[in-house]
């Protein structure tokens, strides 16, 4: 398993810091570690230069009294060995004033013998008697003199030292720690300001209507990166804030410009169609060209006239004007709009899942019923002969959901969004006459979402299914600027 990283830079920082720190005391300590190893190695050499053969040549002259030689001015735990012919003769470690002939084993001997007697001091393992540090020179009598002094307070000392710069650097370490978590996070606050502002920024409805985009960052000193970082942001957060003013002015003409030609068309609109009518009911004959121009006037102008009626509801909702109040059983109007869908497309096959008890929701009846019937009519003109649709009813915990599923030919994945649009169509190749006005699906997400809702789709190749979904108690909406009526 590899070691957790951190992913905050504040975590970053302070781990780097303490890396950085671990390394500067780790190359301190191995430094003052062989700093005094050397220095401690350097006295005990001297010390064996200074007592040269004395001890080890004074055991050749005390053949009467192996156990004792030349002491004087050796320090405790010198040894002595004389060597003749690649042979311990003699051997002796001082103890206190007098010498007292060490255990050599066979190893140690061979160690001994493979020393140089050539006055450079080494370093030898000595098994029972440990680290020992050794001179070796030549005798007069041809035979080899080794001198040595134990290395054990040496070590000892390197060993007080290590265990000292071990606790000195982690406490050091602990201390820098929260030291270095302190300074990071105070060192971060404007960081830490500046992402407070791109979040509360991030939480505004920029989407749609329109936004008083007000924040800014307050750090926007150029000296610091933190600052040159919000004076950038305040500047992207002033020419979006400009944009989003310039599209809601776009918007609201557009708005406005939709209600007041809706508006404007109804008269004419009705005119035509009265005209067209009366024309069709005259009893004297006429020619048949002149009769299916005249039914044609009559088709065309009908599909206008919900063409304007659409933009108008559409309109309204835009301006956020005020829906009725009532219950509404949906499953009931699931019964009712289902069957006008079953006169409608008699090769479909219509079918219901609906629950034993009503399911009730306050809201619009007649635009809830008109989402229905855009729902069913969508299924009804997109889905091939035979194509089997299931209106399904469910109550929820905070309101009720209904769902229009087919298993027509299905949406793909990326178009399922951009058909609630206005004028969208999923076929573009398909002619106006035989797709509808573009506007039904628009209309369904516009009259769910006035009344506190959410409507979508999902599915895929072999399969469709909308769905919407209603709170039981719409939330109050207040109106804007509303247009024609």
């Amino acid at each position: 398993m590899r070691a957790p990283v951190p992913r905050t830079l504040r975590g970053r920082l302070i781990a780097g810091l303490l890396v950085l720190l671990a390394l500067a005391c780790a190359a301190v300590g191995v430094a003052t570690s062989v700093a005094m190893e050397h220095f401690l190695l350097e006295r005990v050499d001297q010390q064996l230069v200074s007592a040269g053969g004395r001890f080890p040549a004074s055991l050749e002259r005390g053949e009467e009294s192996r156990d004792r030689g030349d002491t004087r001015g050796q320090a405790r735990g010198t040894l002595g060995v004389r060597l003749l012919n690649g042979t311990v003769t003699d051997a002796a470690v001082v103890a206190s004033r007098y010498g007292a002939e060490p255990r050599l084993t066979a190893e140690d001997q061979a160690v001994l013998r493979a020393v140089p007697a050539d006055g450079v001091p080494r370093t030898v393992d000595l098994g029972v008697l440990d680290d020992y540090r050794v001179l070796a020179l030549p005798g007069a009598d041809g035979d080899v003199l080794i001198t040595g002094l134990p290395l054990h307070e040496a070590e000892e000392t390197m060993h007080r030292l290590q265990l000292f710069e071990a606790v000195l650097f982690a406490a050091a370490l602990a201390v820098t720690g929260v030291a270095g978590a302190v300074w990071v996070r105070l060192a971060l606050r404007p960081l830490d300001r500046v992402t407070a502002t791109a979040r509360r920024v991030a939480e505004l409805p920029l989407a749609s209507g329109e936004v008083t985009l007000a924040e800014r960052v307050p750090d926007t000193d150029p000296r610091t990166e933190t600052g040159q970082v919000g004076a950038a942001l305040n500047r992207m957060l002033g020419h979006v804030a400009d944009a989003l003013g310039r599209r809601h002015a776009v918007e609201q003409r557009l708005r406005a410009f939709a209600a007041d030609a809706s508006h404007e068309l109804r008269t004419p609109l009705t005119a035509i169609r009265g005209h067209a009518e009366l024309a069709l009911r005259v009893t004297e004959p006429m020619p048949g060209s002149v009769r299916h121009a005249l039914d044609r006037i009559d088709a065309e102008s009908g599909r206008m006239g919900e063409l304007v009626e659409d933009l108008l509801l559409l309109a309204r909702l835009d301006a956020g004007r005020p829906l009725a109040r009532g219950e509404v059983d949906l499953t009931r109007l699931a019964i009712e709009a289902t069957g006008d869908a079953r006169a409608a497309g008699p090769d479909h096959r219509w079918r219901l899942e609906l629950p034993q008890e009503p399911v009730t929701v306050t809201g619009d009846a007649p635009r809830i019923h008109q989402v229905v019937a855009n729902l069913l009519a969508n299924a009804r003109v997109h889905t091939p002969a035979g194509t089997t649709v299931t209106v399904s009813v469910r109550p929820l915990p905070d309101g009720a959901e209904l769902t229009v599923a087919d298993d027509g030919p299905g949406i793909p994945a990326e178009l399922r969004e951009e058909i609630f649009e206005r004028f969208s169509r999923v076929d573009k190749d398909r002619s106006r006459a035989s797709g509808g006005t573009g506007l039904g699906l628009a209309i369904v997400r516009a009259v769910v979402s006035a009344h506190g809702g959410t409507a979508g789709v999902d599915g895929g190749p072999g399969g469709t299914a909308f769905w919407i979904r209603l709170p039981a108690e719409p939330p109050p909406v207040e109106a804007d600027t509303a247009p024609p009526s």
